[in-house]
């Protein structure tokens, strides 16, 4: 009988597995082509077997090394997570990229049950300057950077 020695390790190969499958699987009907002339359907073909071999190294290694188990589920960090993600698409063109980014990462922090309010702003008013200055004026994306603009 196999014993699972990892369950993390295992688990994350399955993961990897059902993610190269599900690539392969929603890829097969583009044209593949060659590797001198290749196809829609050639890179994700090549990157979802490559995931695929992740998945099992990594879920041999689950079998093979000990390790630990896998924790407890926490529903708190991924629904603050996820609605942060979803807020901040609809915040962008209302509040321009600085304030939206320290919106987004005051909720991101508030995941966490102990957050620090004050250090998530101070973070995000960081990240949010350096967002305007990187993508704003230096490669000139046209996003709104300050609110109603």
């Amino acid at each position: 009988m196999v014993r699972v020695k990892s369950p993390q390790d295992f688990g994350a190969g399955a993961v990897f597995i059902a993610i190269g499958v599900a690539g392969i699987a929603l890829g097969s009907d583009l044209p593949m082509g060659t590797a001198g002339r290749m196809g829609a359907g050639y890179f994700p073909m090549i990157l979802s077997s490559l995931i695929i071999l992740i998945g099992l190294v990594t879920g041999a290694r689950g079998l093979s090394i000990e390790g630990p188990p896998i924790d407890r589920f926490h529903l708190r960090p991924l629904l603050f997570i996820l609605g942060t993600i979803a807020i901040s698409g609809y915040l962008l063109n209302w509040t321009g990229l600085l304030i939206t980014t320290v919106i987004v990462t005051v909720l991101a922090a508030l995941a966490r049950p102990k957050a620090n309010l004050g250090e998530a702003t101070l973070l995000g008013l960081g990240i949010g300057l350096f967002a305007i200055g990187v993508f704003v004026y230096a490669l000139n994306q046209p996003l709104p950077a300050w609110w109603g603009r």
